[in-house]
């Protein structure tokens, strides 16, 4: 099973992730958003494909039954009420009765009804959804028909009660199951207009889906452009100030034509380049305007491919250097000193700037203040764990927004270590690294060329050379982000990352489990299959961790403290080189800060949501960015504590 998104894409996705949004306004038209887009969505089936390039678009068309607001909170969206039942296994929606699906021509089609729900699931179940693994062992009842060991979907745990009531039965309590409410694979469908799509339901072209939320797609054409004109018949248009939606396409080669085009009046914003030839000048021009985004939930990281197949794109000269390789990339130790040997404050200077380049950091997979165990944060528990594992993890500083990793001495230790291993097996030096990275995007060969310096340095090229490969953005995606098997990741090592789907640390460390991991793959497993690899990396051993930790139902806080265990070892393993976060990146923008809906889950809080969303005249001064920062900070924690109290009355 194929399960990618919130895999995010590499490369230029570092950088739609932040910024993204087209052409053609007037500097004064607060109604309409311009700006700039990186990666072509290769289907709008929301139920069925899983990539962040399909929710960044149809998140601002179709709505499901929570949405978040700019706290962060969950709040009614297709469904104005909801219950849970006291064992926390069956949760009532009552949902809105002006809710209505409408064609790509605006016309009104039909409601918005609870069966569209179950026609969704069975859809997703049917289709085999890249997202199954969020849903099909938390529904009642959806395994076994995915598995055919029943071809009745009426056995599933989800039911129309009546036209305004769906009902969803958990195996097990999650405490976080309202969180997933916001993700592509539980948004409803319209059977009828299902079944006349036949196949070709959710084809990348706006008359392919049927839409109920704040925007209908008026264009798409790929590597072009994509247009979103407000529906003005939308339930909720009153909080939908945005009308039009215009995103051009941006390849990353011409980094000063952002803010070229910002100052000329065509973008609403602008992601702006510290390291660019024009930035003397733009600093001077905005010296007061350059603000930096808040960091968010994707989490980027380098991986290791440990069973690499595909050599199309590589520098090695024989079977000999490949089987080398391979040895290497399995020993921790090396993959531990590759990871000290990364200058991660040195990289996100390549787009950040020496001024922003810590801002963006991350240390963990996990957000070390993604969830708190008791009055603790999760990276600080984590740490204390870590210790245990060896002497060189007792000084690591794992918080965002700091270099806690860097350490050339104790990488020069760890490769010393691998050196007498793999030597002994019969391993030749230097061990050679395939980097893919996409010709046209400047800023990623500039990180990855960052990379590779800090690595050869560190543990000399006589040890280790890291090889870029430069190719075009086409074949760039196909060697990982749009390689549909392990077989098909073509590096040994490359840029990845995770976007959480739910409020729980198992949305970021489920992903490398040995049977059903949605990142797995990029690392070179096939999920369930090379046991001989997964038991050399110990990743059963993982697995026992994880599955410890998620039988934890009951308290929460015992539950996250079993996670940092898991995380604790994910990082021992060198598996994954934490690198940066979302956000964080400066920028120049129009945009009235914090009026966007907030949240790290799902497709309703992200940077291409635009519902809620508010635009000004005059361009945004750091001053009342910092100032309305801190309004927002002290309003979330109000708005967050009171929400959190209010969930109590939900439970019936």
């Amino acid at each position: 099973m194929n399960k990618k998104k919130r895999f995010v894409g590499v490369g230029l996705a570092v950088l739609s992730s932040v910024i993204l949004a087209a052409c053609s306004s007037t500097a004064s038209n607060t109604k309409v958003y311009s700006y700039v887009y990186s990666n072509d969505p290769d289907s709008l089936d929301y139920v069925v494909a899983n990539r962040a390039t399909t929710s960044d678009v149809t998140g601002n068309l179709i709505d499901g039954l929570l949405e978040n607001d700019k706290y962060g909170n969950l709040i009614p969206s297709l469904a104005e009420d909801w219950t849970v039942s006291k064992d926390g296994l069956t949760y009532t929606y009552k949902l809105r009765k002006d809710a209505k699906w409408y064609t790509s021509d605006g016309e009104e089609y039909a409601e918005v009804k609870a069966q569209d729900f179950v026609t969704g699931l069975k859809h997703a179940a049917d289709g085999k959804s890249e997202a199954l693994y969020l849903v099909q062992n938390s529904i009642k009842g959806l395994d076994a028909y995915i598995k055919g060991e029943t071809k009745d979907f009426s056995t599933v745990g989800v039911k129309a009660l009546d036209d305004y009531t769906v009902q969803y039965t958990l195996n097990k309590p999650e405490s976080y199951w309202n969180s997933k409410t916001t993700s592509g694979i539980l948004f409803p469908i319209n059977a009828d207009f299902l079944a006349s799509q036949g196949n070709s339901f959710g084809s990348a072209k706006p008359s392919s889906i049927l839409y109920n939320g704040p925007y209908i797609l008026k264009s798409l054409t790929a590597k072009s452009s994509i247009e979103y004109k407000k529906n003005e018949n939308y339930w909720d248009k009153e909080n939908v100030p945005i009308e039009d939606v215009k995103l051009s396409y941006y390849d990353g080669s011409d980094q000063e034509s952002l803010v070229r085009n910002f100052s000329d009046g065509a973008y609403t914003l602008a992601r702006v380049f510290p390291n660019s030839s024009n930035y003397a000048s733009v600093k001077k021009k905005y010296a007061n305007n350059i603000t930096y985004s808040q960091q968010g939930g994707t989490s980027f990281f380098y991986v290791f491919n440990v069973n690499r197949q595909s050599y199309n794109h590589t520098s090695k000269k024989d079977d000999k250097q490949k089987s080398d390789t391979k040895a290497a990339i399995l020993n921790k130790d090396f993959r531990q000193a590759v990871g000290f040997a990364f200058d991660r404050k040195a990289y996100a200077a390549q787009t950040n700037g020496e001024d922003g380049a810590s801002m963006v950091l991350r240390n963990l997979a996990v957000p070390p203040t993604f969830v708190q165990i008791r009055d603790r944060n999760f990276g600080d528990v984590v740490k204390e764990k870590l210790a245990s594992y060896g002497q060189e993890w007792s000084d690591v500083k794992l918080e965002d927004a700091q270099d806690g990793l860097y350490n050339a001495e104790k990488a020069k230790t760890e490769f010393a270590k691998a050196k007498e291993a793999l030597q002994a097996q019969g391993v030749n030096f230097p061990i050679h690294l395939d980097l893919p990275v996409s010709q046209s995007d400047k800023a990623g060969i500039q990180q990855a060329s960052s990379f590779k310096q800090s690595v050869e340095s560190a543990l000399g090229k006589d040890n280790v050379v890291v090889d870029l490969q430069q190719m075009s953005e086409d074949d760039f995606n196909n060697t990982g982000y749009f390689a549909n098997s392990a077989a098909q990741k073509d590096y040994d090592l490359s840029t990845s990352g995770w976007t959480p789907d739910y409020q729980d640390p198992s949305t970021y460390l489920d992903v490398f489990d040995p049977t059903n991991g949605g990142l797995l793959q990029a690392i070179g497993i096939e999920p369930g299959q090379n046991q001989d690899v997964v038991s050399a990396l110990g990743l059963n051993d993982y697995k026992a961790l994880n599955d410890d930790a998620n039988k934890e139902t009951s308290d929460t806080s015992v539950r996250y403290e079993k996670y940092a265990n898991s995380q604790a070892w994910l990082t021992d393993s060198g598996l994954t080189l934490p690198s940066i976060s979302n956000g964080a990146n400066p920028l120049v923008q129009k945009s009235v800060p914090f009026t966007r809906a907030y949240s790290w889950i799902g497709s309703k809080g992200t940077a291409t949501n635009y519902k809620y969303m508010q635009l000004q005249d005059d361009v945004l001064t750091s001053k009342d960015y910092e100032k309305a920062f801190k309004t927002w900070m002290k309003e979330k924690e109000s708005s967050n504590e009171k929400a959190q109290k209010e969930l109590e009355k939900h439970v019936k």
